[in-house]
């Protein structure tokens, strides 16, 4: 894997690994309390501390500008980079200490006073004591899709109404969030991160700078699942510290900050109501969603990525998705891998479960009868799915689950679940593009893409790319992105847009090159360049022949545009629940994906393998705890946030792939980054209320995660 393998040898070179001459580190001053009127500031006896260079505090940012929400409202309240009258949730910086190393920052951090005046807090939906004098704490209220019909309830043979809360996940990339930055011209920014042209914008714009006066780079990043995307309050507050200063200032974010104060995914409860006629044909699906976004608008209107997807795999003539956001005092919810399309799928998934039982039927006949069959297919919601064998994915993935074999008598309370989903991919208008150009240079070839790795083999997936559509050896192609010096525009990697945007734009740049080149070496031999022909880096008429490299510097770009691919799934688990302690043991999981025209089989598996183990952190171990008024109760940190590892991952682990090309899309492909978040959590609590009905247990109390005692209590009669 050119370029990557360094990665797994443990050579990345990382922010926090940065050396850069004269550097100061900074540490910010945090909320201790979920909301409270922020009186004052000392900072008397910090600043006499040794190696102290200065602390910043909200009056000394007045020039500076709003924090940028990409999924923000237009009548969002403004968010400043530190806080000014009041915090509104745990960890929100008040204060930066700028020292010459990090333990004198923070040092100095824990001698600034706070005068604080608390407040009440709520961390649930709907109960927040009004956060913005001149705002409402409902952020955002939007329907999808028209109101089904009274009558079609009314005539219903059943009706399904459940309720489902999706918890609050802490990202936990394994590096957190870092930035380092050096002031001069251009202001050089080491960042991080997933949208690098994204974050010039959000600094240029906050700093009243032209956006050529600022350049991101970005850096090896240790993932990154969505919480990196954004123009956080921390990176505007070390960047003006930098410009103030005249000096280099990086911050490195501590595991403590990152599960208090950075980004939060999920945090919905849901209302789903089904209804079905006696054939178990599904009718009418109605979603109601109440998020919670926490205390600043970052991801306002990300909920609606629920309501779009309430279709699910199903052609159910009417859907209706309402969706309120709320703002709680919490740190600001956002995108976590899937954003908005777990939450959907496990809403609709744990229904239909709940359909099959009331209405005697096998759950995965029911879904059979259901599901889309005819493409393109355009959902009540507004979605268009492209293409796809919905029914064949289901069917590969019975036959690797074998349920039947698992439904005769067994020691433990055994249970059977499966899921279909649909996702996303590419993103929504505004990012449905992306840049791509390709060089030619005396070396080689150098591919430019405006994506931005965050861990993913993009070096190896694209220079292969490349290469295949040149016709030369990978090991002569190079890969240049992250850079905004270097690669003039694009739209980052989120989204599981990566190969499907990216690829297809350094797709178009390689044809381009290969179209000017037989121009070029048609004009030297005073042909047209129909006769030229281009044969893996040479160019050839008749007897006549040109190395691409006689041409060189020779530059070729493409702008690559679609409309957003449906990659979609089927997911099958069996369980053992142990009775007496409600413990979960994961005896088969099967994956069945369809991500279109796969190009790299081992980073796609890669992929897959990582969602789904994501997928059963939130199931089964995972849970930001808070108390009533929105503070952390997690004090030991990453022993009190349960993540998943190799220990918890089935030993019976099954992962295919169908493949139907995206239509839209000249490689055919489809985003392959989030299908276990998605597909997982639904398969797996639909098996453990199999396992507990029959026991007369209660499938309606469960909730994620399914700690034992969760599982226990629901056992009960």
């Amino acid at each position: 894997m050119r370029g990557d393998d360094r990665l797994t040898r443990g050579r990345g070179r990382y922010t926090a690994d940065l050396r850069v001459d004269g550097c100061l580190e900074a540490a910010f001053v945090r909320s201790p309390v979920p909301h409270a009127d922020l009186l004052g500031v000392d900072t008397t006896t910090a600043r006499t501390l040794p190696g102290v260079a200065a602390i910043l505090t909200a009056d000394d940012l007045t020039d500076v500008g709003d924090v940028p929400t990409m999924f923000g409202t237009d009548d969002s309240p403004p968010w400043r980079p530190l806080a000014t009258d009041r915090v509104r949730h745990e960890g929100e910086a008040v204060a930066v200490v700028i020292a010459d190393d990090r333990y004198r920052a923070e040092d100095a951090a824990a001698a600034v006073r706070l005068d604080l005046h608390r407040r009440p807090g709520h961390a649930a939906p709907g109960r927040a004591d009004r956060l913005y004098p001149d705002h409402d704490d409902l952020a955002l209220e939007k329907e999808f899709g028209p109101p089904v019909a009274d009558t079609t309830w009314q005539e219903a043979h059943v009706v399904i109404d459940s309720r489902y809360r999706q918890q609050l996940l802490a990202p936990t990339s394994l590096e957190a969030r870092a930035i380092l930055v050096e002031p001069g011209s251009p202001l050089t920014v080491h960042c991080s991160h997933q949208f690098p042209h994204g974050l010039r914008t959000g600094i240029a714009g906050a700093l009243g700078l032209a956006e050529d006066d600022v350049r991101v780079i970005v850096p090896d990043a240790g993932g990154a699942f969505g919480s990196k995307s954004p123009t956080y309050p921390e990176y505007l507050a070390v960047v003006a510290a930098a410009r103030d200063l005249g000096r280099p200032v990086r911050w490195v974010e501590d595991r403590t900050e990152a599960l208090t104060a950075s980004s939060r995914g999920r945090g919905q409860d849901q209302h789903v109501r089904i209804a079905a006629d006696v054939d178990g044909r599904i009718l009418a699906i109605d979603l109601q969603v109440d998020a919670d976004i926490g205390a600043h608008p970052l991801g306002a209107a990300l909920p609606g990525q629920t309501a779009l997807a309430a279709s699910e795999a199903y052609a159910v003539p009417e859907v209706h998705a309402t969706v309120r956001s709320w703002f709680t005092t919490t740190a600001p919810t956002y995108a976590y891998r899937g954003a908005g399309r777990p939450e959907a799928a496990y809403a609709v998934e744990r229904a239909v479960d709940e359909l099959a039982a009331e209405l005697g039927l096998d759950p995965a006949e029911l879904r059979r009868r259901n599901l889309v069959r005819d493409f393109p297919y355009d959902t009540p919601t507004g979605r268009r799915y492209d293409s796809g064998d919905y029914a064949a994915c289901l069917d590969r993935c019975l036959e690797l689950l074998e349920p039947d074999r698992w439904r005769g008598e067994r020691e433990r309370p055994t249970g059977v679940g499966i899921a279909c989903y649909v996702e996303r991919s590419g993103g929504e208008p505004g990012i449905l593009e992306e840049y791509g150009s390709v060089t030619v240079e005396p070396a080689g070839f150098t591919g430019r893409v405006g994506t931005s790795s965050t861990g993913q083999p993009h070096r190896t997936v694209f220079a292969q790319l490349v290469a295949d559509r040149l016709g030369v050896p990978a090991d002569v192609v190079d890969l240049v992105e992250g850079d905004t010096g270097e690669v003039p525009e694009g739209h980052g990697t989120f989204a599981s847009r990566s190969t499907q945007m990216g690829g297809a734009a350094l797709a178009g740049a390689a044809d381009a090159l290969i179209d000017e080149a037989r121009l070029q070496a048609a004009a030297r031999w005073g042909l047209s360049s129909g006769d030229v022909a281009w044969d893996k880096g040479v160019l050839r008429a008749g007897t006549r022949e040109l190395p691409v490299a006689e041409l060189a510097p020779l530059h070729a770009e493409h702008r690559f545009t679609s409309p957003p691919a449906f990659p979609y799934g089927s997911y099958g688990v069996v369980v053992e629940v142990d009775p007496d302690l409600g413990a979960v043991t994961l005896l088969r999981l099967v994956a069945v994906d369809d991500y279109g025209t796969v190009l790299d089989h081992t980073a796609t598996h890669g992929q897959t393998l990582g969602s789904i183990a994501q997928g059963l952190g939130q199931v089964l171990t995972e849970g930001v705890v808070l108390d009533d008024e929105g503070a952390t109760v997690m004090p030991d940190g990453l022993l009190d946030y349960l993540l998943p590892t190799a220990a918890e991952m089935p030993r019976d682990l099954r992962v295919d792939e169908t493949a139907v090309p995206a239509p839209d899309n000249p490689l055919g492909v489809k985003g392959a980054g989030e299908a276990g978040c998605i597909g997982v959590p639904p398969a797996v609590v639909n098996a453990v209320a199999d396992a507990i009905r029959p026991l007369g247990g209660d499938p309606s109390r469960l909730r994620m995660p399914l700690t034992p005692s969760v599982v226990w209590e629901a056992m009960q009669p």
